[in-house]
């Protein structure tokens, strides 16, 4: 049998089986990443792990670490932050704190999220870090932990800043643990306006206010960045998130990201091939007190596939026979080898369902003899 050391877990084959389709799509955007969060499967990229200024997207992750704090208990949403003179100074987008007052953290939360405040996330930074330039480490630290390897981040707020960058496959990184592991705190990122100290701001991405099914997330914008927006949408049950940078106007990044989202929920369905623990096929048996032992599949076979591949899928089991008993359940006998046009092979492990012992000494003679004289194996 052919060794199946080389064969990779489900969720990565699941990754492969999608970054290969046939794609007569391209995007004016300079950087771009659309993935389906359910099977992890990236429907689109370009330019993915191209350096790029996050802008204003940065402020996602300095929000991640406040829906850290919250979650784990050391911080509450009526907990406070003083504004320090450089917070309220600071230029660009504002929630307009007051100098030398003190804000609540459910208020800094909306004021970054939603009005894209500089000033909110300098006080959070300062609040949660003690600096601003601390809780830059502290952001460093956190991305690195959840993949993110190539993010570099020197402020809370996105500043333009050289050296602060990310790309678009470690924002959607960031986008997809932000929806994992916060449901109770994500839905601020899907409010539509928010008023502080008397000025109301609506929350500047342009997806909220389209029927596409999206719930958040960030936009940014840099003259060395371009226009850029983090986004996510949930039609039944299926969640998509984009990422796109580099746009050259807002009109762009709204009309792109629609486009972007439509076309990954029309084009791409999830098939439930098989669930964990099923019968694939059966594998015949040498010596063995059955003459089969099932092979079943040890996790669900969940692919997010192209509507066209999916018609010319082609699946077969591999594995060379008959197997010599005794076999031990869970033993990896075979391969589910599965084709699809354009696409690279599938190939997943199938393991034996059942335990099967060996026959006594006379009735292995006995089978022997059996073959020899007329081809039959048991």
């Amino acid at each position: 049998m052919k060794s199946l050391l080389s064969l990779l877990c489900l969720s990565v084959l699941m990754l492969v089986a999608g970054a290969g389709a046939p794609l007569a799509l391209d995007t004016s955007a300079r950087q771009a990443l659309l993935l389906d969060m359910n099977t992890s499967t990236v429907l689109f990229e370009k330019n993915a792990d191209q350096s790029m200024p996050p802008s204003s997207m940065s402020k996602m992750m300095t929000v991640f670490i406040t829906f850290e704090r919250l979650k784990n208990g050391s911080l509450s949403l009526d907990d406070s932050f003083a504004v320090s003179e450089k917070a309220w100074r600071k230029g660009g987008s504002k929630m307009w704190v007051r100098v030398n007052s003190r804000v609540r953290v459910e208020d800094l939360l909306r004021g970054i999220i939603v009005q894209s405040g500089n000033d909110a996330s300098i006080v959070v930074g300062e609040g949660l870090g003690g600096s601003e330039g601390a809780f830059a480490d502290l952001l460093n630290a956190r991305a690195q932990d959840l993949g993110m390897k190539n993010s570099n981040f020197l402020n809370a707020s996105g500043w333009p800043e050289d050296g602060h960058q990310t790309t678009a496959r470690d924002l959607s990184i960031l986008v997809r643990e932000t929806i994992r592991q916060f449901p109770q705190y994500y839905h601020y990122y899907s409010e539509k306006s928010f008023t502080y100290n008397g000025i109301r701001q609506p929350n500047r991405n342009p997806v909220l206010f389209r029927n596409l099914g999206a719930d958040g997330l960030k936009t940014g914008h840099t003259e060395a960045a371009g226009y850029g927006l983090a986004s996510s949408a949930l039609r039944n049950g299926r969640r998509l998130i984009l990422v796109l940078n580099g746009l050259p106007s807002k009109k762009a990044r709204a009309t792109e990201s629609e486009r972007l989202i439509d076309w990954g929920f029309h084009e791409f369905k999830i098939y439930d091939l098989f669930k964990g623990g099923d019968k694939v096929s059966n594998a015949k048996v040498w010596m063995g007190k059955s003459p089969t032992v099932p092979l079943i599949i040890e996790k669900d076979l969940r692919l997010t596939l192209a509507r066209l591949a999916r018609r010319g899928m082609k699946v077969k089991v591999r594995y060379d026979g008959p197997i010599s008993a005794p076999i031990a359940k869970g033993t990896k006998l075979a391969v589910l080898h599965a084709e699809f046009p354009g696409l690279p092979p599938l190939q997943v492990p199938l393991l034996a369902g059942e335990n099967v012992e060996r026959l006594s000494l006379f009735s292995r003679l006995d089978a022997a003899l059996s073959f020899f004289l007329w081809g039959e194996s048991g």
